[in-house]
């Protein structure tokens, strides 16, 4: 123990084994300026007197905000840390060393800044006005690891308020990619999405936006399966966001299990965790596609899924076909940025996924559906294709 201080001293280090804690010690992210101060000059033009002249444009002309400050090319990651990885409800303390490293990854990827902010509240209104508040320090709000049912009013109040990129990345960031790997895997099985028969296991987040954007993409039928099993129309137990999935899913009227609608089903896209029996991946079509993201334990055991799928893909890295957020969000951002977009439309959603697909090109194979997080290409990529789609469709500034 230390003297005095009842706490452990440097050899008692109960972290020192575990890489990841020196790595993430003092936090990962540093604020550094982008000009010198070294002289009494410098000085002066970087704060007062100079810095005067400067604000004094930007307040009777504020579109110089964009040239003259950082706030254009800096995004935000705003979470409350209540669906934290696969760890779930933990605060916003314990929430920050995510949001640092998405802050890492922004900048590693797409030569974007992010500042993590997490907020002490975990009410909606609370939260909305909060990011209103601070959003002209940004160029963007990147939401994250918010829960459901509450991410989806957050992500729509500030979309309606604010005139700058806002994405909740657990809902579309996942979309995105998982549509990027369908299009590979339907294409490598001699199928075309409309002639695809999916089962979504989980109406949370992520499979919520997974099946909007499959559906935007002309998916040939969906069925969405909660805990209590296959929405549709018939069920009374349903919340707005899972009546709509009832109303425009499930066009087969399953009305019983996930295990159930499985049966004949050319996909399966798992987001909701638990286990899915070897019986029911055997009933699916031949040929079949599983993706199984659940990490780090995937829903469908990957080796057992290979025996019956023609492709398969996880959440993990140490597996083929890994579905990674980082895949679409530092590229959707910059392209969005780099257009002075005002929002993050579905037809930029629909862009990305199609840059993402298409970075595979001729290396496409049941083992390589989707690009490697680590592939330089693919932000540029991305950010190209929002980029263009957004001055396309005259949603810019």
């Amino acid at each position: 123990m230390g003297a005095g201080t009842g706490t452990p001293g440097p050899t008692a280090d109960r972290f020192a084994a575990d890489p990841a804690f020196a790595v993430h010690e003092g936090g990962k992210l540093a604020v550094r300026p982008t000009r010198p101060i070294e002289t009494r000059e410098d000085l002066a033009l970087t704060y007062t007197p100079g810095v005067a002249r400067v604000s004094s444009a930007i307040a009777a002309e504020p579109a110089l905000a964009r040239r003259f400050t950082w706030a254009p090319r800096v995004v935000a990651v705003v979470s409350d840390g209540t669906a934290v990885l696969g760890l779930g409800d933990i605060g916003p303390a314990a929430a920050l060393p995510v949001m640092e490293g998405k802050a890492c990854l922004f900048s590693e990827f797409a030569g974007l800044s992010a500042v993590p902010v997490v907020l002490s509240t975990t009410d909606v209104d609370a939260i909305v006005e909060t990011v209103v508040a601070i959003a002209p320090s940004f160029g963007g709000i990147n939401l994250e690891d918010i829960s459901a049912p509450r991410c989806f009013e957050v992500e729509e109040r500030l979309r309606e308020r604010l005139d700058i990129p806002v994405m909740h990345d657990d809902q579309h960031g996942t979309a995105i990619v998982v549509l990027a790997a369908l299009r590979n895997a339907a294409a490598v099985t001699g199928r075309g999405l409309g002639d695809l028969r999916v089962v979504v296991a989980g109406a949370g987040a992520a499979g919520v936006a997974c099946t909007k954007i499959l559906l935007e993409a002309g998916v040939g039928d969906i069925a969405v399966a909660d805990s209590r099993g296959v929405l549709h129309t018939g069920r009374e137990d349903l919340p707005p966001v899972k009546r709509w999935l009832a109303e425009h899913t499930n066009t087969d009227g399953h009305a019983g299990t996930m295990t159930g609608a499985l049966a004949g089903a050319d996909v399966y896209l798992g987001l909701s965790g638990g286990s899915v029996p070897e019986a029911a991946i055997a009933s699916m079509a031949p040929g079949c596609i599983v993706f199984s993201l659940a990490n780090p334990t995937p829903e469908v055991d990957p080796e057992m899924a290979a025996r019956y799928a023609a492709v398969v893909a996880t959440g993990r890295s140490d597996l083929p076909n890994q579905i990674n957020n980082v895949l679409a969000f530092p590229g959707v951002f910059r392209g969005a940025i780099d257009a002075g977009a005002t929002a993050i439309t579905e037809e930029m959603k629909l862009a990305a996924a199609g840059a993402i697909a298409g970075v595979v090109g001729d290396d496409l194979a049941p083992g390589h559906v989707v690009p490697s997080p680590l592939d330089r290409r693919v932000a540029t990529a991305v950010a190209e294709a929002v980029a263009a789609c957004a001055r396309e469709q005259g949603v810019i500034a």
